[in-house]
């Protein structure tokens, strides 16, 4: 039988597991630290404040990366709970007055690799606004808006080309991806992935290669991200992508390897006119994401 306690026990501290999840989430202390809002030492810190109150080591540390241990990942379940209670008790004095539904529209390569983030913290933050979700190619999601069945989007066109009523997120080049030890490249004519048309990075991807003169043919096409990465990691192509979609499976392509400089495209936002504090909540989730890219490289 279990001796009965003579002292309470310590409280968790709702901000220490806040960083415990980012680095559980983000494998890494710096950039759990941007995520939080703090120094790397002072999560640091908070880490070992947190390990000292339990007695347990709750991450595996070395020089390359951060892991859960056995206890880190029986916290991690209490601690998500925990803070999603925190989030529920506050947000219904906090934003009692914010619900309803919001329609988000977003190109397939970003609807895939920000909203979920977006998304998920907006749950957290606003759990009685209910979110639909439309994928579609930019020019017709910009229509959905100015038909008021789309409240805001996200659309992707070449840099500084967009109308007054959209704001600029960000921008970066699209460059050439191929498969890492692939030849796609060396092939004549240069065999290529494309979207559908309509898309920035098809359209500065066709000038950039008619400039140059050089042959090509489209041999695979697509409208969804995945699609692409397919065709680029078989070795049938290459395609235009943006520089931060090159991840560790692929591998940037340039001058130097006989294909055009593209060009830069951006990223924007567009809202319907008088938009509700429901929309104007999930553009600042989506500003919210962008900066942390701009600061991290993560979203």
């Amino acid at each position: 039988m279990n001796a009965p306690l003579n002292h309470p026990l310590p409280l968790l501290e709702l901000d220490i597991l806040r960083t415990f999840v980012a680095i559980a989430e983000t494998g890494s202390f710096t950039l759990a630290a941007a995520t939080v809002y703090r120094t790397p030492s002072a999560v640091s810190m908070q880490i070992k404040k947190l390990e000292e109150m339990l007695g347990r080591a709750v991450f595996n540390r070395d020089a390359r990366s951060v892991s859960l241990t056995n206890d880190g990942e029986m916290l991690l379940g209490y601690a998500r709970r925990m803070l999603a209670i925190n989030r529920e008790a506050v947000s219904k004095f906090v934003v009692p007055d914010i619900e309803g539904v919001v329609r988000v529209g977003s190109p397939d390569d970003f609807g895939e690799r920000v909203l979920p983030v977006v998304l998920k913290r907006f749950a957290q933050s606003h759990p009685t606004v209910a979110v639909d979700v439309v994928i579609d190619q930019s020019v017709n999601l910009k229509r959905r808006v100015a038909e008021r069945t789309l409240d805001i989007t996200l659309l992707t066109c070449p840099t500084m080309v967009f109308a007054g009523d959209a704001e600029v997120l960000f921008s970066e080049p699209i460059v050439w991806a191929g498969m890492k030890g692939g030849c796609a490249y060396l092939r004549e004519p240069l065999p290529v992935s494309l979207w559908e048309e309509g898309c920035a990075w098809r359209a500065g991807a066709l000038e950039a290669l008619g400039r140059e003169g050089r042959d090509y043919r489209v041999a695979y096409m697509s409208a969804h991200t995945a699609g692409q990465r397919a065709a680029i990691l078989s070795d049938l192509a290459v395609a235009p992508l943006p520089k931060s979609f090159i991840g560790e499976d692929l591998v940037e392509l340039g001058v130097r390897d006989g294909l055009p400089e593209i060009g830069d495209y951006s990223l924007a936002m567009v809202m319907a006119p008088e938009a509700s504090a429901p929309v104007e909540a999930v553009a600042d989730h989506i500003r919210a994401a962008f900066a942390t890219f701009a600061e991290t490289g993560r979203f």
